[in-house]
Order: C-alpha cells, then sequence, then structure tokens
C-alpha cells in the first residue's frame, strides 16, 4: 500500500507506550562499587556466560575497543583500535568541552520520569567516537550489566561516528544469574555526521523480573547511514522503548530491525520513528515479534516531511501459544505532495500444514515447531556485516535451549 498524501493539519498525540508502570523509588538507588579490571579475562564465570550471551566477548577477540559497566561502575573501557575513544560519558564530559553540544540534545530530558531520573542521578554509560574517516575493522562492544539485585542503573551513553567514519558497536545488557529484579534506565543519543555509517545492534539478555526503559534518538546527516539492530529473545518483565531518528540531510538513511520474542509474563513495547526531513532521505522499519505468551506492542511511525523521500514500515508477528498478545500499531504521517511511503503488518500462528511436512521429513512436533521459529527469527534481514553476523548468530544459539 502505498501513499502519497497531502498536507493536512492534524493533532497527533503521542503513543501511550504500554499500561505498565513502575515506582522508581521501590528499586535501590545505590551499589557497591566494582574494582576496575586491566583483564577482563578475569570476571567470573557467571558473568562471562551471561556477557557471552549478549554478544560480549571478555576475551576481546576480534574487537576494536571495549566498554563494560558493572551497576554503577565503570570496570574496563579500553580502544583497541586507533581514532576510535572510548570511555565513560563522565570521563568524556571532564575531557571535552564540546560533549555538551551532545548531551541532553536529541532526547529530552523532561520526557519523561525515566528521563528525569537519570539527569539527577546518573551512573555513567558509554562515550564511543570514531574519528573522521575512521573507518574499524572489527566492532567496538559494550556491556551495561546488573549484578547486584533490585538495583536501578541510569547510564547516558553518547555514540558519535564522524564525517566519513565506518563505526559498528555491539552492545550487550546482560544480569548476574542471581539477580531477579532491578531497574534500568538507557539514555542514548547517537550522531552521524556527513557521508558517515553506524550500525548499531543491541542484545537483551535480562532476568524475568528486570524492567528496562531505554529513552534513544538519533540524528543523521547528508549522506549519512544509521543501521539499529535489535534483539531481545531472553525473558524479561516489562520492556517500553521508541527509538526515534531524524534524517536532517539529503541522502540520508536509517534502518530499524527488531527480532522479538515474548515469554509468559513478559510485556514488550517497542516501536521505531523515523522522521524524513530532506531530500532523498530513505528508512526501513522492520520487526519480527513472536510470542509465547507474553505481551507485544509492536510501533511503527513515519513521517515524511519533504518531497521525494522514501519508506517502508513492516511488521510480522508469530502466535506460537493459544495465550500471548500481539498488537502492531503502523503509522504513517505525510505532510506534502510527493512522499512515498508504505507499510505491511501481520500477525498469525503456525501452519498445521507447515508443522505436518516437517513431521514428516522425520522432526517431532516441538522440532518442527522450532525449526519454523527460528527461521522467523533470521537475522540475516538485518543486513550485518559478517563480523556482527556472526557474533549475533552464536548469541542466539546460546539461549537456543531456552527459547525453544
Amino acid at each position: 500500500m502505498v501513499h502519497n498524501m497531502r498536507r493536512r493539519k492534524v493533532k497527533r498525540e503521542e503513543p501511550h507506550l504500554g499500561a505498565v508502570k513502575l515506582n522508581i523509588k521501590s528499586y535501590r538507588s545505590k551499589s557497591k562499587d566494582k574494582p576496575y579490571l586491566e583483564d577482563l579475562k578475569k570476571v567470573n564465570a557467571d558473568q562471562k556466560r551471561n556477557m557471552l550471551s549478549a554478544g560480549v566477548d571478555p576475551s576481546q577477540r576480534s574487537r576494536a575497543g571495549t566498554y563494560v559497566q558493572m551497576d554503577h561502575s565503570v570496570v574496563h573501557s579500553r580502544s583497541l583500535f586507533p581514532g576510535l575513544e572510548v570511555m565513560s560519558t563522565t570521563e568524556a564530559i571532564k575531557r571535552y568541552e564540546w560533549v555538551d553540544n551532545y548531551i541532553w540534545k536529541v532526547v529530552s530530558a523532561k520526557a519523561d520520569e525515566f528521563t528525569k531520573e537519570a539527569l539527577l542521578k546518573p551512573h555513567h554509560g558509554y562515550f564511543l567516537r570514531a574519528l573522521p574517516g575512521v573507518k574499524a575493522t572489527y566492532p567496538l562492544q559494550a556491556c551495561l550489566f546488573i549484578s547486584d539485585d533490585n538495583i536501578v542503573q541510569n547510564v547516558h551513553n553518547i555514540i558519535i561516528a564522524e564525517e566519513g567514519a565506518d563505526l559498528q558497536v555491539i552492545t550487550g545488557c546482560a544480569t548476574s544469574s542471581d539477580v531477579r529484579r532491578g531497574l534500568h534506565i538507557g539514555i542514548s543519543e547517537f550522531y552521524v555526521k556527513k557521508n558517515a555509517k553506524l550500525t548499531f545492534t543491541m542484545i537483551h539478555n535480562w532476568a524475568d523480573e528486570v524492567a528496562v526503559r531505554p529513552r534513544t534518538a538519533a540524528v543523521i546527516e547528508e549522506g549519512g547511514k544509521f543501521l539499529s539492530n535489535y534483539i531481545c529473545l531472553k525473558p524479561v518483565k516489562t520492556l517500553q522503548m521508541y527509538p526515534k531518528a531524524e534524517l536532517v540531510g539529503k541522502n540520508s538513511l536509517a534502518i530499524y530491525n527488531s527480532v522479538l520474542f515474548a515469554h509468559p509474563g513478559s510485556h514488550l513495547d517497542v516501536g521505531s520513528r523515523v522522521i524524513l526531513k530532506a531530500e532523498n532521505a530513505r528508512a526501513e522499519v522492520v520487526a519480527r515479534a513472536i510470542s509465547a505468551g507474553g505481551d507485544i506492542i509492536a510501533r511503527g511511525h513515519l513521517r515524511g516531511e519533504v518531497a521525494g523521500i522514501k519508506a517502508h514500515l513492516e511488521c510480522k508477528g508469530l502466535m506460537v501459544t493459544e495465550k500471548g498478545h500481539i498488537h502492531a500499531i503502523p503509522e504513517l504521517e505525510g505532510l506534502v505532495e510527493g512522499v512515498d511511503m508504505s507499510h505491511e503488518a501481520a500477525v498469525g500462528k503456525i501452519a498445521k500444514d507447515e508443522i505436518e511436512y516437517l513431521m514428516s521429513r522425520g522432526l517431532t512436533k516441538g522440532e518442527a515447531q522450532a525449526a519454523i521459529v527460528r527461521g522467523f527469527l533470521d537475522t540475516s534481514i538485518m543486513g550485518l556485516p559478517s563480523s556482527l553476523q556472526k557474533e549475533v548468530d552464536n548469541a542466539i544459539a546460546s539461549c537456543e535451549k531456552e527459547v525453544f
């Protein structure tokens, strides 16, 4: 369905991000200091296992740098590639006066109670920057880890790809196995400069009773490319995120890919929003959502403000049990003639004939269902660089036993 829409005046209210309410004060605001680790391989076996499940390798093989934060402490921060800067946001503010030009500029500190909490009680976060023209061979990795039970972790991340740079980032969020409850508030601001490319892949590996509130926005300049991939396969109590990208430069591009799996008791309210403000700007938002008893709200919003833009929105949902809920909410908003925007949404269940066919080939019913689900979650749609694709495949394989 293609829309070439005329200008119209619409009173538009921001969509309500889910029905789950949280009491921030019910979480502990302080945690024990964690020691800095010169050798990241000294993390304990449990931490290493859960980091690996989120795509973060403590050995740092095939990595251009690493940032790891446990609770409120920076435990490791190092660049391994010339022209890449890796440090805490706290350190970056001390080192560079100009960082003030990037803090709270595309995410409003007044947006909601969670941004206000992060403003008033900051707990570091990472600062990642590729200098002009730098093209890293391997991805940077960043891990935001919760090791103390029932704490709130407020981080503010700044990621900058300077003009002509090519930066890959894989970031994993995880908890210790004995953590049951916690709150993660993550503010992330992305800046993609002229003709730069930023590929950002996030893998969540939280615990059953953890609440997650990312607040994210990006600005993409002329010829810039921003590819955002989000993967959440493990159980989480409640996740609420609606990242926004503003395409402000001619020939800029934003692509959002999401792969979601809602376990029983999980509530996932996930979406992506792209505002196309410049000539020949392009955007694509694709979501794959599976409910195995949990609730998923899959949002998408495309707003075309100038003629000549092109954008597509797609959401496919799969129900694998009788319980659960998937609600797809696609929105297209055209403000001038000559915008080209389309959307496609579908929610269904595994076809009986597909299961029967696979069973006729020797699979059990459970194996057949798992094979279909695994195919539905195919991350090749993300168009990742080969090094990142391997890491994502490894992360998915590590949690297949739990998911299937």
